[in-house]
């Protein structure tokens, strides 16, 4: 669904993208990771069609962005970091208008405008100002405009920028229902946790060069094998009762268990070998062996780990 190939950028004498290569397929919610100034803007206003590349190219639905960028547009819902609303109309009218600048024939605006309040819980909202909306209602807003003209891809930078705990989970609720209905999500974010729960890939941008992409787990694994690392993986584990109970039925399976506190408080670490489908199957084995298990945990998230190691805190 969006392909990007050899993707190169240059601002006057300074270079800002550097042989820039990934692919997003249809149906994925894609990760852009980066610190501040690693390129991660540039190349979504690329995408967006905002900005020609220096060299290399950029496909979206196997349209060249710099050959149909109209064509592209019609296919796209771009929300850019902190982008502006108009104040002193109400929501219903802001929606409105974006609906007939991207060409919603005026016998179909009321339905679309209604779908997209509906779909964003923006109903009770529709009658007030924007101006008198918090950030997270103003995102959701900006994320309606989005899907007016119903793009196949939704292209979103930082949409969880300086929203409160709840807009965020919010937020990431809504971009998972959307996937559901078929979009193809592309978001930068710099909130890692929230992303490792919604992404099903990710690439990690430093100094303009992409250090990483793929699956969460293949892009660990690869790691992993490069290093010739044996790391264990670790996890921590709440039962009801005992945590002895873990550590016997899992000792004998080779884990190291870890009773962390009083073993009554049924919490323990563990480090184990092996993905997400060793860690399953000893769940399974708690499970079939009665082990009352109410909680499991990463001691660390994948996409942290993975981050600190790729990266080395360099700017442009």
């Amino acid at each position: 669904m969006i392909r990007v190939r050899h993707l190169s950028h240059r601002f006057g004498d300074r270079t800002v993208l550097r042989d820039v290569s990934f692919h997003v397929r249809k149906g994925e919610i894609f990760g852009f990771i980066g610190p501040n100034g690693a390129g991660k803007t540039t190349t979504i206003r690329v995408m967006a069609t905002l900005l020609e590349p220096t060299s290399g190219r950029v496909e979206i639905d196997d349209i060249d962005v710099a050959v149909d960028p109209q064509a592209v547009r019609r296919r796209i819902g771009y929300m850019a970091d902190n982008p502006g609303v108009y104040d002193r109309v109400t929501v219903a009218e802001y929606l409105e208008f974006f609906a007939a600048a991207y060409r919603v024939p005026l016998g179909e605006r009321t339905t679309t405008v209604n779908a997209v309040v509906d779909l964003t819980d923006l109903g009770s909202l529709r009658d007030r100002l924007v101006a008198e909306l918090s950030k997270g209602m103003k995102q959701r807003l900006q994320l309606a405009r989005t899907l007016l003209h119903d793009p196949k891809v939704l292209i979103l930078d930082e949409p969880a920028s300086d929203l409160d705990p709840r807009a965020r989970i919010e937020m990431r609720d809504l971009l998972l229902e959307l996937r559901r209905m078929g979009k193809t999500i592309f978001l930068s974010s710099h909130i890692l946790s929230e992303l490792s729960d919604m992404c099903t890939s990710v690439g990690i941008l430093e100094k303009g060069r992409l250090v990483a992409a793929g699956p969460v787990d293949a892009i660990g694994r690869a790691l992993d094998q490069g290093s010739g690392d044996a790391r264990k993986r670790r996890a921590r584990l709440r039962v009801l009762g005992s945590s002895l109970a873990v550590a016997d039925v899992l000792g004998a399976k080779g884990v190291d268990v870890e009773i962390l506190g009083d073993a009554t408080a049924g919490l323990c670490g563990i480090a184990y070998d092996g993905d997400d489908a060793a860690l399953a199957q000893l769940v399974k084995t708690l499970v079939e062996s009665g082990v009352p298990l109410i909680g499991l945990e990463p001691e660390r998230n994948e996409l942290e780990r993975i981050f600190l190691e790729v990266t080395r805190g360099e700017v442009q």
